[in-house]
């Protein structure tokens, strides 16, 4: 699918990362090649490894096992145990797959999860998640996050905050960069030419004509109408409990939608198992399963991996788009 490989990094070893890129190989095989990145220690000891010492290695390497690129960390890991010794190692290997795929190395980067916690007390991580420290290494000042499978694609404009702190935190430069970035990557890394985005409004029934509030009047439906006369192919604002049932996602290419749950609880309602975290305005593709690091099952052999193979799978047909 990909001329390059899509290189997988680790994640926090003591979660389910590592057990789940080993699943995602024995279900992908050849088809998909894509290399581990990371400590080959952390991977469940029964896992077929092949070790490479170059990505170009990667796709005769996938016949044999695990095509692993790999990266000495400072501690074994215990299944479930997040250990800050390892917190440099993680970090380390993020920025490894970056410098692969903007060498052209790699087509995309997936990512395993983190664990916040641990990089901030093993190493000082000084970024809130993943995407900021991306967003730092790329050199970019804003970033989007996407949520995406086949039924569905949302993107929250105000992520991580309180709902009190939405109203303040939403303003028409954010919402504006917003679209704009979505509406970019939605042209470049899943090939549609004139992408249709469904906007909903922040109050119940998009404020129902300012009874309910005046965002959608003041703020929202100013920034709309200052795109459609760019171009853009925009609706809304819109009521938000009317635009995910299947008739209405028929209708556009992405959700646009005010604050976090907003757009997660659809989508993971839809999708649970199979949503991707895509992150848009990097020069490069990454992808990320959907869910945490699950220590309480790290180990066990219970771990689902079809978020990682979707993640896989959305970030090389994105490299072929964008190719």
């Amino acid at each position: 699918m990909t001329v390059a490989p899509i290189a997988l990094t680790s994640g926090d070893p003591s979660g389910i990362g590592p057990e789940l890129s080993v699943k995602a190989w024995a279900a992908l095989g050849t088809d998909l090649p894509f290399f581990f990145l990371g400590d080959p220690r952390h991977l469940p000891d029964d896992a077929p490894v092949a070790l490479i010492s170059d990505p170009s290695e990667t796709a005769a390497a996938s016949a044999h096992g695990l095509p692993v690129l790999a990266h000495p960390f400072a501690a074994t890991a215990v299944p479930g145990q997040p250990d800050p010794a390892n917190a440099q190692g993680v970090i380390d290997v993020i920025a490894s797959a970056v410098s692969l795929v903007r060498q052209g190395q790699a087509a995309a980067i997936c990512t395993n999860p983190i664990h916040k916690k641990a990089l901030k007390d093993g190493a000082g991580f000084a970024y809130p998640g993943h995407t900021e420290y991306l967003a730092a290494l790329a050199g970019v000042d804003r970033v989007v996050m996407m949520l995406a499978s086949d039924m569905l694609r949302v993107v929250p404009v105000t992520i991580h905050i309180a709902v009190k702190d939405i109203p303040n935190a939403l303003t028409a430069e954010l919402l504006a960069d917003t679209i704009r970035i979505t509406h970019a990557g939605l042209q470049r890394d899943f090939g549609i030419a004139a992408p249709r985005l469904a906007v909903a409004g922040l109050n119940p029934h998009a404020g129902e004509g300012g009874a309910m509030g005046r965002e959608e009047i003041e703020l929202i439906a100013p920034v709309l109408d200052h795109l459609r006369a760019e171009g853009f192919r925009l609706a809304g604002p819109l009521s938000a409990d009317t635009m995910f049932h299947a008739r209405a996602r028929a209708g556009y290419d992405a959700a646009i939608c005010m604050y976090h749950d907003q757009a997660l609880i659809p989508i993971k309602t839809l999708a649970f198992d199979e949503g991707v975290n895509v992150t848009l305005g990097l020069p490069f593709i990454r992808t990320s399963p959907d869910h945490g690091t699950a220590f309480d099952i790290a180990g066990t052999g219970m771990a689902n991996p079809s978020s990682l193979i979707a993640a896989l799978q959305m970030a090389a047909r994105m490299a072929d788009a964008r190719r």
